[in-house]
């Protein structure tokens, strides 16, 4: 049965409805997923007119509930009225207003299971004072996340999110690394199927604080976090300079970088690919998103690359299998029975399902 995948529109005025559309029209998406767009057609019009005359001809599957979905159609749950006023390139009150609601009818029908993932288009953070990783971590109690950008082989994940400069510091804290630690080693084993994931763990300061001389949190918090994740079993390594570490290619001897800061980890990442992913991982609920903003100024303008939202959806059907096939490995340990020995001791026998013979445990 083809999972369906709730995807919000984000921003009204942004690049949202132009890069789900485009995403969406291409060759055999229907095959893997049942799409459901939570926007409005009306809002969507004005976005698809910008497209030229292939677009224009797009039939909307209007639908109450994601229990009616269609397969091969563009399904589309009314968000948000009509009477949004669309000013293509141009933030607004409106705008935010209706990016929140799409995200909010979206989060109710995941959180009921009436949807298996979650794919965001970007939208403005004052829709949601602050963004998408911090709203999803609220909805989700009880659960941590953690923002990673992905492309391939390369995964980088945060300590801080979308914090100002000046309150970094503060904020780097032992306890903070290794929870952050512990949330991507588990998400590397069971979202990506790693099953010993190395990690790479930046310096906050430059030259990683050149041995205390440009300051010491790499000696008293950074390496002591590293120190206690190895204690936890997980292959963490660390504290690297940033500059070098990407600069000379050593992200490549890991399987993700757990990075200080937003800045530190996303310039090196989207300067080798912006048609990465972000993953918000640690949730019991599956979120992808585009690496990129609103793109106010190429909006309306049928300039912008469909790439990042496709491969966002691309991601989260990938996190929705490979969850799947971790969650059948672990779930049940193989059953066994005790009998009792020659000599009248207990004994397990476990039960082989290959062969429906049983095997002693010697």
């Amino acid at each position: 049965m083809k999972p369906i995948i709730a995807i919000t529109t984000g921003d009204t005025n942004g690049i949202g409805y132009e890069v789900i559309i485009k995403a969406l029209l291409e060759a055999h998406m229907f095959e893997l997923f049942k799409p459901v767009i939570y926007g409005n057609a009306a809002v969507a019009k004005h976005h698809i007119q910008t497209l030229g005359d292939y677009w224009r001809n797009i039939n909307w599957n209007t639908i109450e509930s994601p229990e009616q979905a269609k397969d091969g159609r563009l399904n589309l749950i009314v968000s948000y009225p009509d009477s949004v006023p669309v000013t293509l390139g141009v933030p607004s009150e409106e705008a935010n207003k209706a990016a929140k609601a799409s995200l909010d009818r979206a989060c109710k029908d995941l959180m009921e299971g009436k949807v298996q993932a979650l794919v965001t288009a970007p939208l403005n953070k004052e829709a949601l004072q602050g963004g998408h990783t911090e709203y999803l971590e609220a909805m989700d109690k009880g659960h941590g996340s953690l923002m990673m950008l992905c492309s391939g082989n390369l995964r980088v994940a945060l300590v801080c999110n979308h914090v100002p400069i000046a309150q970094i510091p503060a904020q780097i804290t032992e306890e903070r690394i290794l929870t952050k630690l512990n949330i991507l080693q588990c998400s590397l084993v069971r979202d990506f199927g790693l099953e010993k994931p190395r990690i790479a763990v930046l310096a906050l300061n430059p030259h990683a604080g050149d041995q205390g001389l440009l300051g010491k949190e790499e000696q008293e918090i950074i390496a002591p976090a590293i120190q206690k994740a190895n204690e936890q079993g997980i292959w963490a390594f660390g504290p690297y300079a940033a500059d070098g570490f990407f600069g000379t290619g050593h992200y490549k001897q890991f399987d993700a970088v757990l990075a200080m800061y937003h800045d530190q980890g996303l310039i090196p990442f989207k300067t080798l690919d912006m048609s990465g992913v972000n993953y918000t991982a640690g949730l019991s609920i599956v979120r992808t998103s585009p690496d990129h903003g609103t793109a106010y100024d190429i909006t309306g303008k049928d300039q912008a690359d469909e790439s990042s939202m496709r491969n966002a959806l691309f991601m989260a059907l990938d996190i929705l299998r490979a969850r799947e096939e971790y969650d059948r490995l672990t779930a049940n340990p193989l059953p066994f029975i005790e009998r009792a020995d020659t000599e009248g001791k207990p004994r397990r026998e476990f039960i082989d399902f290959k062969t429906t013979r049983y095997n002693d445990d010697k």
